[in-house]
């Protein structure tokens, strides 16, 4: 697929960011964020393998390419936008990926420190996208299915990704309170999945489910123990949002 096409249908999903140095809403006028060339190029061969491995094993319900990067990749990087905002990098193109240019602010460091774990990765969404976004942060996805598990091998391979581990294994195997941030996106059961997504998260992570709007009172009711950001809605979508939820600090 065309990077030309891809920037284009994802350009919705990567509005102005707040300010997270100075705690400001972006100004009126701002631009959006923009991908570098290396980005949409892994964008482009991540979706050649999806297709691919779709006709064999059901990874996703869409079919269409340009659907796929505004489901999936337009989704996981407007989540990607919002817990690693890239304040002071300049969103200008650029060969280089945003996250590889100097770390000169806070939350640069934060993603550069982050642990971040994508619970039910299944192709690979939204994990996959917020670490091209990102790719200095330390990424996990867990995946219990064995053939799901072998496909994101593969496209960690393809992209050359570092610092990224697979785990074929059911969250509640893993050690507790391990990772910064903890995703969760399009899993089966969710009332279910939420406690054992809470028990991973260290002391002042973070929660972030893309979910529907019908999923959003019950969420908060099943994890009253996190405070709970205000709901964003997802561009170009009726009922999706993004929630993101905080671990209390240990005392």
């Amino acid at each position: 697929m065309q990077a030309s096409r891809i920037a284009e249908l994802l350009h919705p999903f990567l509005p102005p960011a707040q300010n997270p140095c100075h705690s400001e809403p972006a100004k009126a006028g701002e631009e959006s964020a923009v991908l570098s060339a290396v980005q949409l190029q892994n964008i482009s061969t991540y979706i050649d393998i999806l297709l691919h491995w779709n006709a064999r094993i059901n990874l996703t319900a869409i079919r269409n390419e340009e659907e796929m990067v505004t489901r999936h990749f337009g989704e996981s990087l407007f989540a990607a936008r919002h817990l690693f905002p890239l304040c002071c990098v300049s969103s200008s193109v650029s060969p280089v990926p945003p996250m590889l240019k100097d770390l000169d602010s806070d939350s640069d460091l934060e993603a550069a420190e982050a642990r971040l774990a994508d619970l039910g990765s299944g192709a690979g969404f939204p994990g996959i996208p917020i670490k091209l976004w990102a790719p200095n942060i330390s990424l996990t996805l867990i995946e219990s299915n064995q053939k799901k598990s072998t496909f994101l091998r593969e496209v960690a391979r393809a992209l050359t990704l570092t610092d990224i581990d697979i785990q074929n294994a059911r969250a509640e195997t893993l050690p507790p309170s391990t990772f910064d941030v903890v995703t969760v996106r399009a899993v089966e059961r969710l009332p279910k999945v939420l406690p054992a997504a809470a028990n991973l998260l260290a002391p002042s992570g973070r929660l972030a489910l893309l979910i529907s709007s019908s999923q959003l009172e019950p969420t908060r009711s099943t994890l009253p123990g996190l405070t709970w950001d205000t709901s964003i809605p997802v561009p170009e979508s009726q009922s999706r949002i993004l929630l993101v939820g905080h671990a209390e600090p240990r005392t």
